[in-house]
């Protein structure tokens, strides 16, 4: 995980604010010390330093007596929150589209967290997991709040409806943990300690089949076209190979190829490696890593083989994947596999 500081939106905290001023809060009093002020929150593209937003929130845990504020500030959060990115999920054509948009350029929705989402013929899943180095208050905050955030998008998108979903919270059960039960309709959740803090969430229907009443293919276009944009002022601030890794983390097939990613971001080939090299890395690098990254957690699904997961990863062979597993990881896929389920059990 990285160590570094990230600029974040400071929209969704501006919700969180207005939870606790109706309690009775004095945040200007909270945000003075960090050198921040409603007003500076409150403007439309503004942005915070993330190591501001956690000393934050280490403060608030300690101001207020509720221990359901990211829950609540979750539940507030729509597809229209996120700019320009919710502008291209609402214009999607499908609830498919939409996660797939979302996760394409969720470092413009929360670059401190990554989002990979993958469908399959009868569900979808969402996995989100941090990207930088934060306290766990700020962690956990973070990880319910997304969470009552997808669960929103999703009702939303869907014309107010929620399919049946499966939500594995991989932190410890809250105290409100029964408003999860109440409130949220039929949605199972599981809490569960350890030292990887994540969310899967499961959509235990096909979301290709789930139309969006609002889909309009001009409108996407616009909205791709201006997410690009941001994704060249990133580029242009030195971030570019962490938009490579997030593009290459959202597939849910095989990776794509150089020629395909330069496409998707509307960028030559010989433009991606030129950014790439500026920040001392390649394609080939940098997929090898995610690659490798996808292989683990897929050879931790109890559902798949050996076999599947190197077929979902677009190898041929399994012998070709074991030896390219193996030069990365020390060991087969086979024994990592029954070392990580030997663990679980």
């Amino acid at each position: 995980m990285q160590a570094v500081d990230v600029s974040v939106p400071a929209r969704y905290y501006v919700r969180l604010a207005a939870l606790l001023q109706a309690e009775g809060v004095d945040v200007e009093r909270l945000l003075q010390p960090l050198g921040l002020s409603m007003s500076q929150l409150s403007e439309p593209e503004a942005q915070v330093r993330f190591t501001l937003i956690d000393r934050l929130l280490q403060q608030v845990v300690r101001a207020s007596e509720r221990s359901d504020l990211a829950f609540e500030t979750g539940r507030r959060l729509t597809a229209s929150s996120h700019s320009f990115v919710g502008f291209g999920m609402l214009s999607s054509a499908t609830v498919d589209e939409a996660l797939r948009f979302e996760a394409r350029y969720f470092g413009l929705v929360m670059p401190s967290f990554q989002l990979r989402y993958r469908a399959a013929a009868d569900h979808a899943e969402l996995l989100v997991t941090p990207r930088v180095a934060m306290s766990h208050i700020c962690l956990v905050f973070h990880l319910e709040a997304i969470a009552l955030a997808a669960l929103r998008e999703i009702s939303d998108l869907n014309g107010g409806i929620l399919p049946r979903c499966l939500l594995d919270c991989a932190f410890p059960e809250p105290v409100h943990a029964r408003r999860y039960e109440q409130e949220l309709g039929d949605v199972s959740v599981r809490f569960e300690s350890g030292p990887n803090a994540s969310i899967r969430l499961r959509i235990c229907e096909n979301p290709r089949s789930l139309r969006l009443e609002m889909a309009d293919s001009h409108a996407l276009q616009v909205a791709e076209a201006r997410c690009r944009a941001l994704v060249q002022r990133a580029a242009d601030g030195g971030r570019f190979a962490d938009w490579v890794a997030m593009t290459l983390r959202e597939v849910s097939d095989a990776l794509p190829s150089l020629d395909e990613l330069a496409a998707s971001l509307n960028l030559s080939r010989r433009t991606v490696n030129r950014y790439l090299a500026r920040e001392g890395t390649s394609f080939r690098e940098l997929a090898g890593t995610i690659q490798h990254q996808i292989a683990c957690e897929r050879l931790t699904d109890k559902g798949m083989s050996v076999t599947e997961v190197a077929y979902s990863l677009g190898f041929s062979d399994a012998s070709n994947f074991s030896r390219a597993f193996r030069d990365r990881a020390g060991c087969s896929p086979g024994d990592y596999q029954h070392r990580y389920r030997s663990r679980a059990e």
